[in-house]
């Protein structure tokens, strides 16, 4: 048996790991996941959504009309390329001139819509992302995964007891990072990628609680399975 292959673009280290043990609840099998960006070989491209902007810059910019097409990406089974929808919120000048100059011609930000529900933000961040490409739509082998408002709503709903207050409301809320830091000792959860790897194993356990109470869990998860029945056996 050939193990996947899998590109992830991801706005940093700690949306990979929670992005990993979502696709370890969805494919339940071994894959290799390889993480395209942030690239710790290559520290101008930068982190967060700045540095996955320059990543699409850099696709767009080879002029091919697809993902699938590419030739630094055609060996893969699957891409995906990630953004929180809080970046939806933003504005090119958050990244500086050289962002705001690249991205004259490209759909603009903020293209923030009323949440709930989150589908209609998540909606326009998906056009803002397909102009940075400079493609028309993700191919068979490609996808775009939104958590809303960010991936810890995905880490909350699979961590939090079932009555924690910050579970209502959970994907229309921008501030649920500093609240987790926030939280009594015992269930606190800091932003360091050895918090979130101690915390993975349960993302991919409680997935299918994530996705009662994350539409944008569910919809990655609906996304994946399709992609995932022509992997190689």
């Amino acid at each position: 048996m050939s193990d996947p292959r899998i590109a992830l673009v991801a706005e940093g280290p700690t949306d990979f790991i929670v992005i990993e043990a979502a696709l370890k609840a969805i494919l339940q099998r071994p894959f290799v996941l390889n993480q395209l960006q942030p690239e710790p070989t290559r520290p101008g491209m930068g982190g967060g959504w700045g540095g996955v902007f320059k990543w699409c810059q850099e696709f767009r910019q080879r002029g091919t009309a697809s993902i699938e097409s590419d030739p630094t990406l055609s060996h893969f089974d699957l891409v995906i390329v990630h953004l929180d929808a809080d970046v939806a919120d933003k504005s090119y000048a958050d990244c500086g001139g050289a962002v705001v100059q690249a991205a004259h011609t490209l759909q603009p930000l903020p293209c923030v819509r009323p949440c709930p529900p989150p589908t209609n933000t998540v909606t326009a961040l998906e056009a803002v992302m397909l102009s940075w490409l400079g493609i028309p739509a993700t191919g068979p082998k490609s996808l775009f995964c939104i958590p809303s408002k960010a991936t810890e709503a995905w880490l909350s709903a699979a961590t939090l007891p079932m009555n924690n207050a910050l579970l209502a409301g959970l994907e229309c809320n921008l501030h649920i990072e500093t609240q987790l830091a926030q939280l009594p000792k015992a269930q606190r959860i800091r932003k360091t990628v050895r918090e979130y790897r101690n915390l993975a194993g349960a993302v991919t356990s409680q997935w299918a609680q994530v996705k009662a109470h994350c539409t944008q869990a569910a919809l990655f998860d609906q996304q994946v399975q399709p992609i995932a029945q022509a992997f190689p056996a």
